[in-house]
Protein backbone atom coordinates (compact mmCIF):
# COMPACT_ATOMS: atom_id res chain seq x y z
CA UNK A 1 0.00 0.00 0.00
CA UNK A 2 1.26 3.44 -0.33
CA UNK A 3 -0.75 5.72 1.88
CA UNK A 4 0.63 8.99 2.85
CA UNK A 5 -1.03 11.39 5.47
CA UNK A 6 -1.44 15.16 5.37
CA UNK A 7 -2.07 17.51 7.85
CA UNK A 8 -3.35 20.82 8.16
CA UNK A 9 -1.88 22.77 11.65
CA UNK A 10 -3.90 24.85 13.27
CA UNK A 11 -3.77 26.29 16.83
CA UNK A 12 -6.59 24.83 17.28
CA UNK A 13 -7.14 22.31 15.41
CA UNK A 14 -5.04 19.54 12.95
CA UNK A 15 -6.68 18.82 9.79
CA UNK A 16 -5.32 15.45 8.82
CA UNK A 17 -6.00 13.36 5.37
CA UNK A 18 -5.21 10.36 3.70
CA UNK A 19 -4.19 9.99 0.49
CA UNK A 20 -2.87 7.46 -2.34
CA UNK A 21 0.29 8.13 -4.16
CA UNK A 22 -0.63 5.78 -7.01
CA UNK A 23 -3.86 7.68 -7.62
CA UNK A 24 -2.60 10.62 -6.25
CA UNK A 25 -6.23 11.49 -4.29
CA UNK A 26 -6.45 12.43 -0.69
CA UNK A 27 -9.68 13.03 1.24
CA UNK A 28 -10.05 14.86 4.91
CA UNK A 29 -9.97 12.09 7.39
CA UNK A 30 -10.41 13.76 10.63
CA UNK A 31 -9.93 17.36 12.34
CA UNK A 32 -7.98 16.60 15.74
CA UNK A 33 -8.33 18.99 18.83
CA UNK A 34 -4.88 20.75 19.96
CA UNK A 35 -3.86 21.70 23.04
CA UNK A 36 -0.83 23.51 24.13
CA UNK A 37 0.45 22.87 20.61
CA UNK A 38 0.21 19.63 20.69
CA UNK A 39 -2.90 17.30 18.97
CA UNK A 40 -4.68 14.96 20.71
CA UNK A 41 -2.02 12.06 20.51
CA UNK A 42 -4.41 9.28 21.07
CA UNK A 43 -6.55 10.19 18.10
CA UNK A 44 -3.65 10.65 15.88
CA UNK A 45 -2.45 6.88 17.30
CA UNK A 46 -5.54 5.23 16.31
CA UNK A 47 -5.62 7.15 13.06
CA UNK A 48 -1.92 5.91 12.05
CA UNK A 49 -2.72 2.40 13.24
CA UNK A 50 -5.60 1.99 11.05
CA UNK A 51 -4.12 3.50 8.07
CA UNK A 52 -0.34 2.21 8.28
CA UNK A 53 1.00 5.56 6.38
CA UNK A 54 4.05 5.44 5.22
CA UNK A 55 5.01 9.37 4.53
CA UNK A 56 3.59 12.21 6.66
CA UNK A 57 3.12 15.37 4.97
CA UNK A 58 2.73 18.94 6.65
CA UNK A 59 1.60 21.64 5.41
CA UNK A 60 3.50 24.79 5.73
CA UNK A 61 2.12 28.20 5.94
CA UNK A 62 3.84 31.09 4.42
CA UNK A 63 3.34 34.74 3.52
CA UNK A 64 2.43 35.68 0.04
CA UNK A 65 5.50 36.21 -0.91
CA UNK A 66 6.86 32.77 0.61
CA UNK A 67 8.72 34.05 3.84
CA UNK A 68 8.20 32.17 7.50
CA UNK A 69 5.86 33.33 9.76
CA UNK A 70 4.94 32.18 13.40
CA UNK A 71 2.55 29.40 12.21
CA UNK A 72 5.56 28.09 10.21
CA UNK A 73 7.27 27.89 13.33
CA UNK A 74 4.27 25.27 14.56
CA UNK A 75 4.19 23.32 11.65
CA UNK A 76 7.93 22.75 11.67
CA UNK A 77 7.97 21.98 15.57
CA UNK A 78 4.67 19.70 14.81
CA UNK A 79 6.60 17.53 12.30
CA UNK A 80 9.74 17.46 14.22
CA UNK A 81 7.69 15.71 16.90
CA UNK A 82 5.82 13.76 14.14
CA UNK A 83 9.04 12.32 13.16
CA UNK A 84 10.24 11.55 16.59
CA UNK A 85 6.94 9.48 17.30
CA UNK A 86 6.72 7.62 14.62
CA UNK A 87 9.95 6.88 12.75
CA UNK A 88 8.66 7.87 9.62
CA UNK A 89 9.48 10.39 6.98
CA UNK A 90 8.18 14.18 6.75
CA UNK A 91 7.96 16.37 3.98
CA UNK A 92 7.27 20.34 4.29
CA UNK A 93 5.43 21.38 1.64
CA UNK A 94 3.91 25.38 0.44
CA UNK A 95 0.25 25.32 2.06
CA UNK A 96 -0.68 29.01 0.57
CA UNK A 97 -4.15 29.50 -0.43
CA UNK A 98 -4.78 25.33 0.83
CA UNK A 99 -7.99 26.62 3.55
CA UNK A 100 -9.42 29.15 1.03
CA UNK A 101 -9.20 26.09 -1.56
CA UNK A 102 -11.39 23.98 1.13
CA UNK A 103 -13.42 26.72 2.21
CA UNK A 104 -14.49 26.92 -1.59
CA UNK A 105 -15.14 23.25 -2.00
CA UNK A 106 -17.14 22.78 0.92
CA UNK A 107 -19.36 26.34 -0.02
CA UNK A 108 -22.36 24.54 -0.89
CA UNK A 109 -22.12 22.48 2.33
CA UNK A 110 -22.11 25.61 4.21
CA UNK A 111 -25.51 27.22 2.07
CA UNK A 112 -27.34 23.82 3.00
CA UNK A 113 -26.88 24.80 6.57
CA UNK A 114 -23.58 22.75 8.45
CA UNK A 115 -22.90 24.37 11.69
CA UNK A 116 -20.44 26.90 11.45
CA UNK A 117 -18.41 24.25 14.44
CA UNK A 118 -18.45 21.18 12.29
CA UNK A 119 -18.02 23.43 9.39
CA UNK A 120 -14.36 24.63 10.49
CA UNK A 121 -13.63 21.24 11.53
CA UNK A 122 -14.94 19.48 7.70
CA UNK A 123 -12.93 22.38 6.21
CA UNK A 124 -9.62 21.50 8.31
CA UNK A 125 -9.42 18.20 7.09
CA UNK A 126 -10.18 19.11 3.26
CA UNK A 127 -7.57 21.63 4.12
CA UNK A 128 -5.12 18.64 4.94
CA UNK A 129 -6.65 16.44 1.83
CA UNK A 130 -5.75 19.23 -0.56
CA UNK A 131 -2.05 19.83 1.09
CA UNK A 132 -1.60 15.89 0.04
CA UNK A 133 -2.88 16.42 -2.97
CA UNK A 134 -0.76 19.21 -4.65
CA UNK A 135 1.80 17.27 -2.47
CA UNK A 136 1.10 14.03 -4.51
CA UNK A 137 1.01 16.10 -7.78
CA UNK A 138 4.27 17.96 -7.28
CA UNK A 139 7.02 16.46 -8.73
CA UNK A 140 9.11 14.30 -6.81
CA UNK A 141 12.00 15.80 -4.64
CA UNK A 142 15.80 14.94 -4.79
CA UNK A 143 14.53 11.76 -2.37
CA UNK A 144 12.77 9.54 -3.93
CA UNK A 145 8.91 8.90 -3.27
Amino acid sequence: MSCVFGFDVGSRLLGVAVGNRFTGSARGLAAIPVRDGDPDWQKLDALRREWLPETLVVGLPLTLDGGEQPASRNARRLAEKLGQRYGLPIELTDERHSSQEAAQRFASARAAGLKKRRDAATIDAEAAAVILERWLASPPAATDR
